[in-house]
């Protein structure tokens, strides 16, 4: 059972747990950085930002992997870079 677990890292985070996680931690200036996508750089808000990844499977894989990322290493030892 624990080894399903590990096979499936984001099971029961919603999409905008992890938007809203990573704009707390980064900013948004510096999420857009980091993911050069529009709606992190020109005007985001969630709202807008889940709406976008919600349509394009591509960013959104790009968050995901930046948030399991970001949960691997550690809020803030990511934070002091």
């Amino acid at each position: 059972m624990n080894k399903e677990k590990n096979k499936i890292p984001l099971d029961g985070v919603t999409l905008e747990h992890i938007v809203v996680s990573l704009s707390e931690h980064y900013g948004w200036d510096a999420l857009g950085k980091r993911i050069e996508i529009r709606c992190f750089t020109s005007d985001p808000s969630i709202k807008s930002c889940l709406t976008f990844l919600r349509k394009t499977p591509w960013a959104r894989k790009k968050v995901e992997n930046l948030y399991l990322a970001t949960q691997k290493k550690g809020w803030k030892d990511l934070y002091k870079k």
